[in-house]
């Protein structure tokens, strides 16, 4: 129920853009697609390298860095639940697009193929290991890397969509990158938990936070 504008306004991106000097391009879903205006990060028909919602937002983005001559090696992505599973999609079926990404309450590419399974991954991640989470976002193009950077952010107390998925993504892109999900280094940052492996990945846990974007 969520619109792009509103998502901007309330998370501060219009106006980090505006201090800091840099394009944002805010995909917004349609109610014809989806009645709560959800992106169908669940979906083979939309999460697939060349067709529906994916491909649209790749088609958006390639537009905005054709039109305003950006660098194309500085392109991230980023959303919230719905919105951080499909930026999850995004970074699995476009890797080449994106030097990183930031998945906020959102789920692992591949953790549902239909609307049930969407319902029953958000109560909880699939249990899988790291190098399953790793082969689907694999298969998913012929991309041999190197991999976007990736950086999780999750509520302890998320009643939407369950912390667990942010350790799934963990376990999916530490395997991607070649990591070992025991070598992070743990750091308390401004009341969050954070776990770093490098400048590759990065998963905050905020033990306060419900369902939406840390501020």
């Amino acid at each position: 129920g969520q619109s792009a504008s509103a998502y901007g306004v309330e998370a501060g991106w219009w106006q980090l853009a505006e201090e800091m000097g840099f394009a944002l391009l805010a995909p917004e879903q349609k109610v014809v697609n989806n009645p709560n205006t959800c992106f169908d990060w669940f979906n083979p028909e939309d999460i697939t390298r060349g067709q529906g919602e994916a491909a649209s937002i790749a088609a958006m983005i390639r537009t905005v860095i054709e039109t305003y001559h950006l660098d194309k090696n500085r392109v991230f992505i980023t959303g919230l639940s719905a919105g951080g599973a499909m930026t999850a999609v995004m970074l699995a079926t476009y890797p080449e697009l994106f030097a990183g990404g930031g998945i906020v309450a959102g789920l692992p590419f591949g953790a549902a193929l239909n609307v049930r399974d969407a319902l029953e991954a958000m109560r909880s991640a699939p249990l899988r290991a790291p190098r399953e989470w790793g082969d689907a976002v694999r298969a998913a193009s012929s991309w041999q890397g190197p991999w976007p950077k990736i950086s999780i952010w999750h509520g302890a107390l998320d009643p939407v969509v369950n912390v667990n998925n942010a350790q799934a993504s963990a376990a999916q892109w530490a395997d991607l990158h070649g990591l070992v999900l025991t070598d992070a280094h743990q750091e308390m940052v401004t009341g969050a938990v954070r776990l770093n492996w490098g400048d590759q990945m990065e998963l905050y846990t905020l033990p306060i936070l419900g369902h939406g974007t840390p501020i």
